[in-house]
């Protein structure tokens, strides 16, 4: 398992990127799935930047493991903060047939999160939100 531990900054998301696309590459060519991912991880970091310490900053640890699978592998990420407790599965889903006047602000990130990934939970354990999320990766090259 690796980890990056940086400030919780937007300005810190192209580091996040790297990171992610990094450890993604010995594992998975396909670049469709490689934008899924990033897309997700970006929805995720940028809530911790924006949401968890507000309205100071502090770290953020993101740890990703590729796993073998029964029918492949599976790509599994943890996003870790000392911020506010806050399950993010406990949002409720947008009414995507609601008129735009009538729908909320906000939770549309996390639907999109819980769509595209194969997987998500959430826990706060000894002060910390962790939220982890994984992917199955079609063609993992392990």
């Amino acid at each position: 398992m690796r980890e990056l531990v940086l400030d919780a900054k937007k300005e810190n998301l192209k580091a996040v990127f790297e990171f992610v696309t990094e450890e993604l590459a010995p594992y998975v060519e396909d670049k469709k799935l490689i934008r899924q991912i990033k897309l997700c991880v970006e929805e995720v970091f940028l809530n911790i930047a924006h949401y968890a310490y507000h309205p100071d900053t502090g770290p953020a640890k993101i740890t990703m493991s590729v796993k073998k699978d029964g029918n492949g592998a599976l790509v599994e990420l943890s996003f870790i903060d000392h911020g506010y407790p806050f399950d993010p599965l406990e949002v409720k889903e947008p009414d995507l047939d609601a008129e735009l006047e009538d729908r909320q602000v906000g939770g549309l990130g996390i639907f999109l999160v819980r769509t595209t990934m194969d997987g998500v939970s959430y826990e706060y354990r000894n002060g910390e939100n962790i939220l982890t999320l994984e992917k199955k990766l079609a063609e993992a090259l392990i």
